[in-house]
């Protein structure tokens, strides 16, 4: 795990401590950059919670932000982007996303899959959803593919940490 992520988990664990755990790994899975490869090993490794917990709770987590992102993102940055600052970022974003999903151009849907199923830094739900957004894909086809995508995640971190910790 990266030393940023490393760092952002603890900060977070620390913030949400007295939590109960499975609140804990919804939220985390929740955030971008941690999303269910971070939440899915605290899981089990940390909470020692059994595989099947902590897919569902990880997998739940990580689709909470997708719909809002997919139907709300577009029409509040085209609200946003008359603002200097928010343009930049705006810019940034897609010049990122776009550099990081060709596969989701060439293939639409089925990139959307692969994707997120990709255990690997900033090929999440998060990324998907906006890459469905850059590449004008259905919101049914987009919220239905990065959901398959979640799970295959999902199993994959589950199998990895359960392999590692259990």
């Amino acid at each position: 795990m990266s030393e940023l992520k490393e760092k952002i988990i603890e900060t977070v664990l620390h913030f949400l401590g007295n939590l109960p755990p499975e609140w804990i790994v919804l939220i985390m899975s929740c955030l971008p950059i941690i999303e269910l490869r971070g939440s899915i090993p605290l899981a089990i490794g940390v909470f020692n919670m059994p595989f099947w917990e902590a897919l569902l709770l990880g997998v739940a987590g990580n689709m909470i932000p997708v719909l809002p992102i997919l139907l709300l993102f577009q029409p509040l940055s085209d609200f946003l982007r008359r603002f200097k600052w928010y343009d930049r970022f705006y810019t940034w974003l897609y010049q990122r996303t776009l550099k990081r999903s060709s596969q989701v151009e060439k293939l639409g849907a089925v990139g959307l899959i692969l994707f997120t199923a990709v255990p690997l830094p900033v090929t999440g739900a998060w990324t998907a959803s906006f890459a469905a957004i850059i590449f004008n894909i259905r919101v049914t086809y987009a919220f239905s593919a990065i959901f398959l995508g979640v799970l295959i995640a999902g199993l994959i971190m589950g199998v990895f940490s359960f392999s590692i910790f259990g």
